[in-house]
C-alpha cells in the first residue's frame, strides 16, 4: 500500500504541548517536512527561543540549542560560523525576537548572517499570560493594557519584516499566515526559499508567520482563525518584503 502521508522524519513522536488552536503544531510540521524534503536530518541545527515553543528541542528530530530570551541569532551566528556546512534555524515567537531580543536580530540581519529564522508573529505574550507584545495591534486588550493598546502610550505595532528588510545583510524576507490551507502552502513555499537561500549563501533569510493564540486572545480556535484575517492581515500585509515593501 502507498503512503501518501504521515509524520515527518524531522519530528518526533513527542505530543506537542500546545493549547487547542494555537498554531505553532503546523509551522513544526513545515518546517520538518522542508528539512525531509531536502534531506538535511542530520545536517540541520536549530536553536529554540524561550516563550510558548521554548520546547521545540523535544519535538524536532534533528540537533537542537537552547538559547536565553531573545539570543537565538547571536548563538545561531555562532553555530554556523563554526559549522558553515550545516543548516541553521532559530524558531521564535514575537516576544522573543521583536521585544528583548530586538538587537540581536537587527544585528544579525544587517551581518547578512547565513542563518535562516522562523518568527510566529501572533500579537501577544503567549506563555508568560497574554501581555502586551511589540505586535499587539492598536486597541487589542492584554493583561498589561485593558483597555486596548494606546498609540500614544505605547506606540505603534512593530512590523519587523518590514524593518529587518531594509538592512543590506537580509537576503529574504516574507510574512506569511497559516489560517487557511491556501496560506499554508504558501507558508511552506516560504520556509523553503529561506532554507535555498541559507545553503546558497546569499544572507540572512527570515519566514514571519502570523499565527494564533486562541488562549490569550479569549476566543475558541475557530474564533481565533476569524479574528486573525479580519485583524492582523489587513495590518500585517502577506507576501515578499523587499526594502519595506510588501510585494504581494
Amino acid at each position: 500500500m502507498e503512503k501518501v502521508a504521515g509524520r515527518p522524519d524531522s519530528l518526533t513522536d513527542k505530543e506537542f504541548h500546545y493549547c487547542p488552536g494555537c498554531t505553532h503544531g503546523i509551522v513544526h510540521r513545515l518546517v520538518a517536512e522542508v528539512i525531509d524534503e531536502f534531506d538535511l536530518k542530520e545536517e540541520t541545527i536549530g536553536v529554540a527561543p524561550v516563550g510558548c515553543s521554548v520546547l521545540a528541542y523535544d519535538y524536532f528530530d534533528v540537533d537542537m540549542h537552547e538559547a536565553s530570551h531573545g539570543r537565538a541569532p547571536a548563538v545561531a551566528t555562532g553555530i554556523k560560523r563554526v559549522h558553515p556546512d550545516k543548516a541553521v534555524f532559530t524558531y521564535q515567537g514575537d516576544g522573543d525576537l521583536a521585544s528583548i531580543g530586538t538587537a540581536e536580530i537587527v544585528h544579525a540581519a544587517n551581518r547578512g548572517e547565513e542563518i535562516t529564522t522562523i518568527f510566529i508573529n501572533n500579537a501577544i505574550y503567549g506563555m508568560t499570560g497574554g501581555q502586551m507584545a511589540p505586535t499587539t495591534l492598536e486597541g487589542q486588550k492584554a493583561t498589561t493594557s485593558p483597555y486596548g493598546r494606546d498609540l500614544g502610550e505605547a506606540g505603534h505595532p512593530i512590523k519587523v519584516s518590514e524593518m529587518l528588510s531594509k538592512l543590506d545583510g537580509a537576503a529574504y524576507i516574507e510574512r506569511v499566515s497559516v489560517d487557511s490551507p491556501k496560506n499554508i502552502k504558501q507558508t511552506k513555499k516560504a520556509i523553503k526559499k529561506a532554507f535555498e537561500v541559507q545553503q546558497s549563501g546569499e544572507g540572512f533569510a527570515m519566514v514571519e508567520v502570523l499565527s494564533t493564540c486562541p488562549t490569550n486572545w479569549g476566543v475558541s480556535p475557530v474564533e481565533a482563525i476569524e479574528w486573525l484575517q479580519e485583524n492582523m492581515l489587513p495590518h500585517y500585509k502577506l507576501g515578499e518584503v523587499v526594502d519595506g515593501e510588501v510585494q504581494g
